[in-house]
């Protein structure tokens, strides 16, 4: 057996697939874009024919690139864009409808009748979750109703459901394996995460039939083998892109956290064996289940981060390319009073203010697009520092390190900022393919091709660190102007 492990990265714009050696390296890699659909205002779909073509040309270009073949291949691990949904026949494997993504929000009024009618409470102590459209269980109950003759199809068990993951592995594994991991599973709200099972009062409330439901498993489990990649290749790591960011930043102790900044930001805290209930309208999640062993995490999600960016160079054109943004923030001696609340499609935890829009605060004569540049890199820190106060209030306590990757983690200036405002250490790892690395770590464990590759006491190699060196009377300062800034944009 190889030591090589095949990562199938499947997000909400692209899909790639990355070969590592067992030292995490990445060996080779392909992606390839997919389109995006938006039937009507708010709606957000995927072709899942595109996905599964990518996901195998991927596949194969990786091997390709890296002059492997599949006997190179110890296991195969799959993460994917969460809660997105796609239902599909038994039968021929033929979705019967686009995926409907995580962005979509074609059920909110349903979201709302179900909240107005006191079920939230239920959801939230079952599922560690809230009621909102992001989750799967609405759309899954829309795809039922919508579909002509659907909901009496799946009740013959003639259907299956699935997030992404999921489909994926159906495809893999030409139809004989229908399961999912416990991470995809906890962001269905229909998955009792102390229970450990799908939950009957849950599939009740949002009418889903059970019989189109998948297996749930660890996360590092057997859940199938493929023979499309010129070989047997076992398939046995599968988590959530946040959650396999988590295991990608080995963050295996409690009080350990990561933060990921892709086009907004998602924040996990690991609590260890206990699902801590927030207060502050925070996500409780499982984080992993391995060797039979749950462990939960505190979740947080910023709507927008490395999206501020996108804007000052589409939609203001102030930048040709995102790291400019470095040179621009560095060359000022501060931000001059500028605050940017990037309240774009309202604030998220632990605001939570839909209706709030962005905000440009504290602008003179004296302001230049760096000080546009700038406020937009420091608003994510700040957002991100609210996300960290009220996970304390939840009880997770004081973090000594926060470790930080995607695309914003390349940038040494914001790191360094939030470090500051953060007054914690932040740790980028020496690879920022954190959650492809992930699943390849899952899968690798349970392979047993990269032992100890697991181990809660496992140090990261490489890692840059980024220590707090801001006075704490400026610190506070700066904190208090941009508290203000938040109230303004939250006036409705």
């Amino acid at each position: 057996m190889g030591t090589f492990i095949l990562a199938i990265d499947q997000g909400t714009t692209s899909t790639r697939s990355l070969v590592f050696a067992a030292d995490r390296s990445v060996v080779a890699s392909a992606q390839q874009e997919f389109a995006q659909h938006y039937p009507a205002d708010g709606w957000v779909e995927h072709d899942a024919e595109d996905i599964w073509r990518d996901t195998l040309a991927t596949a194969r270009g990786a091997l390709d690139k890296a002059g492997l073949a599949a006997a190179d291949i110890a296991a195969i691990g799959i993460t994917n864009q969460r809660e997105t949904v796609v239902l599909w026949d038994r039968a021929t494997g033929e979705p019967l409808h686009k995926a409907i993504v995580w962005q979509d929000r074609r059920t909110a009024a349903t979201c709302a009748e179900l909240h107005a009618a006191g079920h939230e409470a239920l959801v939230q102590a079952r599922t560690g979750l809230l009621l909102d459209p992001y989750f799967s269980a609405t759309k899954l109950a829309w795809l039922l109703d919508a579909i002509p003759g659907a909901r009496a199809r799946a009740e013959r068990g003639e259907l299956a459901f699935g997030t992404i993951d999921t489909f994926l592995l159906w495809r893999l594994t030409e139809g004989r394996s229908h399961k999912t991991d416990v991470t995809n599973a906890s962001r269905t709200l229909l998955f009792d995460i102390h229970a450990q099972r799908w939950c009957p009062e849950l599939l009740d409330l949002f009418r889903v039939p059970a019989a189109v439901l998948p297996e749930v498993c660890d996360s590092a489990a057997d859940f199938g083998t493929t023979t499309l990649l010129g070989g047997e290749i076992p398939i046995l790591g599968m988590a959530g892109d946040q959650q396999a960011a988590l295991v990608g930043q080995s963050c295996f102790a409690p009080g350990q956290a990561k933060i990921t900044y892709g086009t907004g930001g998602f924040m996990l805290l690991n609590t260890g064996d206990r699902p801590v209930t927030s207060a502050a309208r925070l996500l409780t999640t499982v984080a992993y289940r391995i060797d039979g062993v749950t462990h939960y995490a505190l979740e947080g999600s910023l709507f927008v981060a490395g999206a501020a960016i996108k804007w000052l160079r589409d939609g203001l054109g102030i930048i040709v390319e995102a790291r400019q943004t470095q040179e621009m923030a560095a060359r000022l001696p501060d931000n001059g009073g500028v605050y940017m609340v990037p309240a774009f499609v309202g604030l998220g935890a632990p605001h939570w203010c839909t209706e709030a829009r962005g905000m440009l605060t504290g602008l003179t004569f004296d302001s230049g697009p760096a000080h546009i540049a700038r406020a937009a890199l420091e608003s994510v820190a700040f957002q991100t520092a609210d996300l960290v106060a009220a996970m304390q209030r939840d009880g997770a306590g004081a973090l000594a390190t926060l470790r930080v990757d995607g695309g914003m983690a390349a940038n040494d200036w914001f790191c360094q900022f939030l470090a500051d405002i953060l007054n914690i250490v932040v740790e980028r790892p020496a690879n920022l393919e954190t959650t492809a690395l992930g699943a390849a770590m899952l899968a690798g464990h349970r392979s047993g091709a990269w032992t100890g590759v697991l181990d809660s006491v496992a140090e990261q190699g490489g890692l840059s660190r980024f220590a707090p060196r801001l006075a704490e009377a400026e610190r506070s300062r700066l904190v208090a102007e941009w508290q203000a800034a938040i109230r303004r944009a939250t006036l409705t």
